[in-house]
């Protein structure tokens, strides 16, 4: 089996630690930051928005300096999906009207990061809305896989990944409601973190529409972190939890784990079938104890079915769909009542299994197309399925409020492949080492 090249720029701890040894300054980090995205983003075209003059002005005043204890980041460059407010800078989730858009203080996740030392460089691209598996809009354009030009990032924190997977940052912070994180992370072979919902604050990341003014965190939606490594990873959570975690530091071979790569509502493709059948495989030689099936997951094509309901409501706050109904407060709490039950019946699960193993979507990268891909098809092993079935494994773990980490696995035909490790609300950190450790046994 191969695996993807990762790319072997140094990631945030890493970055953070050679300032910190004197090995280069804040300043040196920046502009070898600016001058990778110089090069490389006029075929990527992932960084949206560029804030360059003000990030060469901090590291300046931070160039000298020493990090204080609290300040991990002190001097590693990033960026952030443009959804999330930057004072000075444009929020406007990609669309025309609001290009001028601009906002008068950071989201709270920034604030964080800000406080940790970090330096924001600028945002990185979305679709409109937020609503795609690509990051393509009249304001900035369409962002390109790394991998294939010629392909998709994913979306809507496409932008992100691409950026983190292309050496440009070695870190960035999106969003996640329908594989958001998850599925960009897939495409361009990064990692990723889906939070448990209500884990990361997304103060500061509201819809144009609202106009600055603070909206309700989002139902289903969360924010989360994407690296190139599992240490990034976790050490972003930390900064950025609204809530201690604890961590059961349950090494692998000790935990019982269920591996899904098949799911009533679409068929998983070959393509991505085939690394994560190799990933079970190498699991088993490394002794972890692997199921292929349990009487205890729920209804499968049931949970689907409630988690498009409850996100199309979410994504239009109630507003009429394609029925032209409008949904009821008893209409959303009824909603509310059923996602209780199947958070429930993972909860049970949780209890006998540590970990769920899946794919983070049905394809990989998907080639460039015009429209939104949920409004069209999608090939999977040569016949066509409705967009907005692709979205089935997204849902598996965002309907019920669960964490899950992607890692990358393996490749198809030059495309890379990740996998979701996903397990109980709050267990962030389990599931981030988790995926350290599978990710050891199979890159070493």
């Amino acid at each position: 089996m191969t695996y993807p090249k990762l790319t072997k720029k140094p990631g945030a701890i890493e970055t953070a630690a050679a300032i910190s040894r004197g090995e280069m300054s804040p300043l040196e980090a920046v502009d070898a930051a600016i001058a990778r995205i110089e090069h490389q983003d006029a075929h990527i075209n992932a960084v949206a928005v560029t804030d360059f003059d003000r990030a060469r002005e901090t590291a300046r005043a931070m160039t000298g300096q020493s990090a204080s204890s609290d300040q991990p980041l002190f001097g590693v460059p990033m960026t952030i999906k443009e959804s999330f407010d930057i004072a000075g800078l444009p929020t406007c989730w990609g669309h025309e009207e609001y290009a001028n858009n601009i906002a008068t203080r950071d989201a709270k996740v920034v604030s964080q990061l800000k406080a940790a030392g970090a330096i924001f460089l600028g945002k990185t691209n979305v679709p409109p809305d937020l609503a795609d598996w690509q990051s393509n809009n009249p304001v900035y354009g369409r962002t390109n896989n790394p991998h294939d030009h010629e392909r998709s990032p994913g979306g809507s924190s496409g932008g992100a990944a691409a950026a983190v997977a292309s050496g440009m940052v070695p870190c960035e912070y999106g969003t996640d409601i329908g594989g958001s994180v998850r599925v960009p992370a897939h495409f361009c072979s990064v990692w990723g973190h889906k939070a448990s919902w209500g884990l990361v604050s997304k103060h500061g990341h509201d819809h144009p529409l609202m106009a600055g003014r603070d909206s309700h965190d989002g139902a289903l939606s969360i924010a989360g972190p994407l690296a190139r490594n599992a240490a990034d990873l976790r050490l972003l959570i930390e900064l950025t939890r609204t809530i201690p975690l604890s961590e059961r530091n349950k090494p692998l071979a000790d935990c019982r784990i269920l591996v899904m790569l098949d799911h009533p509502s679409c068929p998983t493709d070959d393509a991505v079938r085939g690394p994560l059948e190799a990933v079970a495989a190498e699991l088993t030689r490394a002794g972890v104890a692997i199921d292929r099936a349990s009487e205890l997951l729920p209804d499968l094509k049931a949970q689907q079915a409630d988690y498009m309901r409850m996100l199309n409501v979410a994504m239009a706050r109630g507003m009429p769909g394609p029925n032209g109904k409008r949904a009821s407060a008893t209409d959303w709490f009824d909603m509310l009542d059923t996602q209780t039950r199947n958070a429930n019946a993972w909860a049970e699960l949780f209890e006998t299994y540590d970990f769920v193993l899946a794919p983070p979507a049905p394809v990989l990268a998907i080639p460039h197309r015009e429209g939104r891909v949920f409004d069209g098809t999608v090939t999977i092993n040569g016949t066509e399925q409705p967009g907005g079935s692709v979205l089935c494994w997204a849902g598996l773990a965002t309907y019920p409020n669960l964490p899950a980490t992607v890692l990358p696995v393996g490749e198809t035909d030059g495309l890379p492949c990740g996998m979701q490790v996903i397990s109980r609300r709050w267990a962030d950190l389990d599931c981030i080492a988790a995926a350290e450790a599978i990710g050891t046994i199979l890159h070493g």
